[in-house]
């Protein structure tokens, strides 16, 4: 199978360990927004050009749309030993047949680039990249941002979080000081500790994205509130209990309907 729901993506060795992680996360009824799973062999073939490969993601934005982020799940990614976070191209609010294609061969360049042969080759993986691509719906977030279930730094038994308003790329490409919170195991909060978020990442209706001015009295708000912080403190909780281990996700907030975005285990910690 070339391109399956995301709930389908079982086999790493075909879809990565991105979508297979999403898929689990699915399948255990935790809040993952719809979408689907190319496989390293169907993204090859969009990368080569070949009309037949384009024609079998037609109809994907209809089902999952109408804008979607275009992310890779390369083989190994992911895994229990390496996170690709940061070295692969993430294509957000994707919305026409063509921009999707042209997405899939980015996010497939993306894995070929220095550093990220660089990383691979630090991880100890001498062979050729393999890269399937996780075409999900896009969350417009009021908040985003990441949570880990142990302290990454120090190794603490307790949830650190960053947040951030709009989408949680802010955080990730280190656009903002995010909001930091802490929650010891017993769900305590420990830690409020305001950022310093005057720019946020919000889609565009025509597609993409764009880098918007936060208004002055929210840059020093915090953005997550008690029921926001016990929410997340639960989906720690069961994703330690289903996947076990200590986990590092990615959230959005929209109203207070929390989404799951991305899940993996933390590789390292100190």
């Amino acid at each position: 199978m070339s391109v399956v729901s995301l709930q389908e993506a079982l086999s790493e060795e075909e879809f990565g360990g991105k979508a297979v992680q999403l898929g689990a996360a699915l399948r255990a009824r935790l809040t993952v927004p719809p979408g689907f799973a190319l496989s390293v062999r169907q993204v090859n073939e969009i990368a080569a050009g070949q009309p037949e490969a384009v024609a079998r993601v037609r109809g994907l934005l209809e089902q999952v749309g109408p804008s979607v982020a275009v992310r890779s799940s390369a083989v190994g990614e992911d895994s229990a030993n390496a996170s690709f976070a940061g070295q692969h191209l993430t294509a957000l609010a994707v919305r026409t047949q063509e921009g999707l294609v042209e997405a899939v061969k980015q996010v497939w360049a993306s894995g070929r680039t220095e550093a990220a042969l660089g990383y691979r080759r630090k991880m100890g993986r001498m062979d050729e990249p393999r890269v399937a691509v996780v075409v999900q719906r896009l969350v417009a977030a009021e908040c985003a941002g990441v949570l880990f279930s142990c302290d990454p730094l120090t190794g603490a038994d307790e949830r650190v979080i960053e947040a951030t308003w709009g989408l949680g790329e802010a955080v990730v490409a280190g656009l903002v000081t995010p909001d930091r919170y802490r929650i010891s195991r017993e769900g305590h909060i420990l830690e409020r500790s305001a950022g310093d978020k005057d720019v946020a990442i919000l889609p565009l209706p025509e597609g993409g994205t764009k880098e918007v001015a936060v208004a002055p009295e929210r840059v020093h708000a915090l953005c997550l509130d008690d029921a926001r912080l016990q929410a997340l403190h639960a989906l720690a909780t069961r994703c330690e209990a289903h996947f076990g281990g200590r986990q590092d996700l990615e959230f959005a907030f929209v109203g207070e309907d929390l989404y799951l975005l991305q899940r993996r285990a933390v590789t390292r910690v100190g």
